[in-house]
């Protein structure tokens, strides 16, 4: 994906179906440091952009550093007296795991589907049975659709909370 944002539609879509259990922001925040790597490697022009960070063993490295630094922005956040509690929830342990695991892991099967450069089984296999698996059209459909979808049940689940206050 171009640089990370076609990820976070699914993210949307997870923090509809599991809002309790999701944490969007380490969702995001894994995605972002996972395109780290490619950033790195476009900018100093060292071709295969996608390294060992686009690996699932690489995604398990990244989602272990975005679990300990969410739970460290949530620990300095907590020294401030008001929290709000959306983002009391966003920061606690089992929202942080589950959002940096799907982000790391959910970012590598979309990036394998779309960069020839990934070999999200190494070092086991340089294979990527994933490739061109559908259209590029389709998966970026596939991700804004996630996004507005998860974006359409966040809005209408609030009006409704709203709504059923006395």
């Amino acid at each position: 994906m171009p640089v990370t944002p076609f990820h976070f539609g699914p993210g949307a879509a997870f923090k509809a179906v599991i809002p309790n259990l999701f944490s969007l922001t380490a969702y995001m925040g894994a995605n972002v440091l996972i395109d780290i790597e490619p950033l790195y490697y476009m900018l100093t022009n060292q071709y295969p952009w996608h390294r060992f960070f686009h690996s699932y063993v690489g995604a398990g490295v990244i989602t272990l550093a975005a679990i300990l630094i969410m739970l460290l922005v949530g620990r300095m956040l907590k020294t401030f007296p008001i929290i709000p509690a959306w983002a009391q929830k966003e920061l606690s342990l089992l929202p942080i795991v589950i959002g940096a695991t799907l982000g790391a892991s959910s970012h590598i099967v979309l990036d394998s589907i779309m960069h020839a450069d990934i070999r999200p089984f190494a070092p086991f296999s340089d294979g990527n049975p994933l490739f061109r698996i559908i259209t590029l059209t389709e998966l970026h459909g596939f991700c804004l659709m996630a996004g507005g979808l998860g974006v359409l049940v966040w809005l209408v689940t609030n009006a409704y909370r709203r709504m059923s206050r006395p």
